[in-house]
C-alpha cells in the first residue's frame, strides 16, 4: 500500500512537471535545462522527435550508469518518473497547445512549479533523471553543496548551449532565472522541513534562561567562553531548534534578560534527536 501511495505521489510530481513544461517554458522558448533542455535542441533540429521520447532516450545511458550507485529500487522508481513525465509531455502537448506569454511570467510561474515538482520528487528519492541524477551522483563525491546548487551548474550550461544553437541570449537569460526560481524552490521543498535555527545566547541570567528553554522542551548546550576584553568566564547557551520555534526562544530570553546578547543563524539540516536521521545515500 506504501509503493502504490508513493508511484501515485510520483506521478502527480511528473504531471505537474509536464504542465509547467508545456504551459510556461515550451510556448515561450525558454528551455528547461537539463536532458530536456538537450531534448528540447534536439526537436529543433528533427521535429519528428517528440521531446518526451527524446528525453527517455537520453536518460538510458544515465541510468545503466548510476546502477550500482543506486540499486534497482531506486532506478526504477526513477526511471518510472522519467517515463511518466515524458509522457504527459508529449500528452498534454498534443491535447492543447499553450499560447506564449509574457516571458517573465513564464519563467517566473514555471520555475515555482517545476521546482515543487522536482523537490516533490527528491522527498521521494527519486529524479525525472537527467540533471537531477547527475546531481545526485555528484552529491556523494561533493557533500558540501546541496541538490539544488549541483542541478544549478548542471543546467547552467546547458543553458549556454541553448543560446549557442538558437541565437537567442534573451530566452537564455529568461531560462536563467527561471533556473535559479527552480532550484531555490527546489531546496526549500527538499530541505524546508528540516531546516532550522541556530541560537547562540549570552546572559547574565543563563540559569533562568535554561531552565525556561528546558521546561518547553527545547534542547540547551551549555559552551565554555570566555571574553576576550574582561578576560571573564561567559558561558553561552546554543540552541537548535525549527523555525517555528525561533519566535518563543527569542520571547523567553528577552522577558527573562531585555540585556542578553542572542544571535541567530541558519541551519541548513540538523541531525539528532528531534530533528532529521543521518542517512548514507540521502539528500
Amino acid at each position: 500500500m506504501n509503493r502504490l501511495k508513493q508511484y501515485i505521489s510520483i506521478t502527480l510530481a511528473c504531471a505537474l512537471m509536464a504542465l509547467a513544461f508545456d504551459w510556461f517554458y515550451a510556448p515561450n522558448e525558454l528551455t528547461l535545462g537539463g536532458f530536456t533542455g538537450i531534448a528540447q535542441v534536439i526537436n529543433f533540429f528533427a521535429a519528428a522527435l517528440p521531446v518526451g521520447i527524446t528525453v527517455i532516450v537520453l536518460n538510458a545511458p544515465l541510468f545503466l550508469m548510476s546502477l550500482k550507485r543506486f540499486g534497482k529500487h531506486v532506478l526504477l522508481q526513477s526511471f518510472f518518473a522519467v517515463a511518466v513525465n515524458s509522457l504527459f509531455i508529449d500528452l498534454i502537448n498534443a491535447l492543447y497547445t499553450f499560447q506564449p506569454m509574457d516571458k517573465l511570467l513564464g519563467c517566473l510561474y514555471g520555475g515555482v512549479l517545476v521546482g515543487i515538482s522536482l523537490g516533490w520528487l527528491l522527498r521521494e528519492e527519486t529524479t525525472t533523471g537527467g540533471t537531477e541524477l547527475g546531481a545526485w551522483l555528484m552529491k556523494a563525491k561533493i557533500p558540501g553543496l546541496s541538490i539544488g546548487k549541483l542541478c544549478l551548474a548542471i543546467d547552467l550550461t546547458i543553458i549556454v548551449l541553448y543560446a549557442v544553437v538558437f541565437h537567442s541570449l534573451e530566452n537564455a537569460l529568461y531560462g536563467g532565472i527561471a533556473l535559479y526560481i527552480s532550484t531555490y524552490v527546489m531546496d526549500m521543498v527538499v530541505y524546508g522541513g528540516i531546516a532550522a535555527k541556530l541560537a547562540y545566547i549570552i546572559s547574565s541570567e543563563q540559569e533562568k534562561i535554561s531552565a525556561e528553554l528546558l521546561a518547553r522542551d527545547v534542547g540547551v548546550t551549555r559552551l565554555t567562553a570566555e571574553g576576550a576584553y574582561t578576560r571573564n568566564d561567559k558561558p553561552v547557551l546554543l540552541c537548535a531548534v525549527r523555525r517555528r520555534e525561533i519566535v518563543a526562544v527569542k520571547r523567553i530570553v528577552n522577558e527573562i534578560d531585555p540585556a542578553a546578547f542572542f544571535i541567530v543563524c541558519d541551519a541548513r539540516e540538523v541531525l539528532g534527536e528531534g530533528f532529521s536521521e543521518y542517512k548514507p545515500d540521502g539528500l
